[in-house]
């Protein structure tokens, strides 16, 4: 993992305001971002070929960490297993190395998929999806490091579908309240048990109190499940649709919410999320990119402005070599409209945009 001494930049008292353009990415061994200027701007995408199913964590050193799922991004290097990037400012990204050395062994075939990464007690815990394509019984497990850049150190598996009865069972997202922790989990099936479910954790966070103890959230048409915080509400952003389909993917974003964490979640014309066909449209693809959805946490800027991290896929440029979707990161503000969150034009921004300031 390539390391740079972050303590001359934790030294620096004051951020001289400037102006700047981003580019998209820096590759492995290129140049480090400076540090982020007052008035950078950026267009998407912020980070290519590929970060799938972004997780997003500021680190105790000031970086921001991403991570996505396990992938082969067309360079000859193979899979990259659960690749890692790091910025300053969400718009500048370097690729550090991966988050594992080896892949986990409790589980036969697949790969990590959708991992969460957050910081508990000073260690970094990532809750990530084991599966393959049309897995009879995917799963879930957690790794654990001192260091956002890795190594994680594999913990084994927390469960699979057929131990906690719910098809599918991927798309983890930790979640806190009340010195509890929860974990939200599921994807997309027509099975009746289908659907987004919650789970309480024990303290240590390594193992689930109860299997049979779990609360549906959401019907089987969503996934991707993300719980935001704000004023009083919970809510939450949840993907439904064909993420991985190339230029024909349909994945899109859609939210709803409510005044307890474990529901009922309604969306804006009131129906509850546990129906199919039901969330309020947050972001859609558009001309010129498919696909967008799996979204970030929301991050907030020392300005209080809400952004949101997410893959998309060119339509012009849809496959790496190899025939993986090349779901790029994307960034995008958060409006908040009586109480809603708006995405400018309910799809990916295409033009030049003023970014966080950090």
């Amino acid at each position: 993992m390539m390391r740079k001494n972050i303590f001359l930049y934790l030294a620096i008292p004051f951020l001289f305001a400037g102006c700047g353009k981003s580019g998209t990415s820096v590759k492995e061994g290129g140049e480090e971002p400076t540090l982020p200027t007052k008035n950078l701007e950026f267009i998407n995408p912020v980070f290519e070929p590929i970060l799938a199913d972004p997780s997003i964590v500021k680190g105790e050193d000031g970086w921001f960490y991403g991570y996505g799922t396990e992938d082969n991004w067309g360079d000859g290097q193979g899979n990259r297993l659960v690749p890692v990037v790091r910025s300053l400012d969400l718009i500048k990204w370097t690729v550090i190395g991966n988050a594992f050395t080896a892949k986990p062994q409790w589980k036969s075939d697949g790969g990590i998929w959708a991992p969460d990464v957050v910081l508990i007690n000073k260690k970094y815990y990532m809750y990530y999806s084991y599966s393959a394509w049309a897995d009879p019984n995917p799963g879930i497990g957690l790794a654990v490091a001192s260091n956002p850049g890795g190594p994680f150190i594999d913990q084994g598996k927390l469960f699979l579908s057929s131990e906690i009865g719910v098809p599918n069972t991927i798309d983890p997202f930790y979640f806190s309240e009340n010195n509890k922790k929860y974990l939200f989990f599921g994807s997309y099936s027509s099975s009746v048990n289908q659907g987004t479910y919650v789970v309480e954790l024990a303290e240590d966070g390594f193992s689930v109190k109860n299997l049979n103890d779990k609360v549906k959230i959401a019907a089987g048409d969503f996934e991707a499940v993300m719980i935001h915080k704000r004023k009083g509400y919970y809510y939450f952003f949840g993907s439904k649709g064909s993420c991985c389909s190339g230029s024909s993917s349909t994945y899109h974003v859609r939210v709803a919410r409510s005044a307890a964490l474990l529901g009922p979640y309604l969306d804006k014309d009131g129906k509850s999320i546990a129906e199919r066909g039901s969330g309020t449209l947050l972001i859609s693809g558009s001309d010129k990119y498919a696909g967008p959805g799996h979204n970030s946490r929301i991050i907030s800027d020392r300005t209080g402005t809400d952004w949101l991290l997410y893959h998309a896929i060119n339509k012009t440029n849809p496959i790496v070599p190899g025939g993986a979707s090349r779901r790029m990161l994307m960034l995008d503000k958060i409006n908040w409209v009586d109480d809603w969150p708006v995405i400018e034009n309910s799809i990916p921004g295409n033009a030049l945009k003023k970014g966080p300031e950090f």
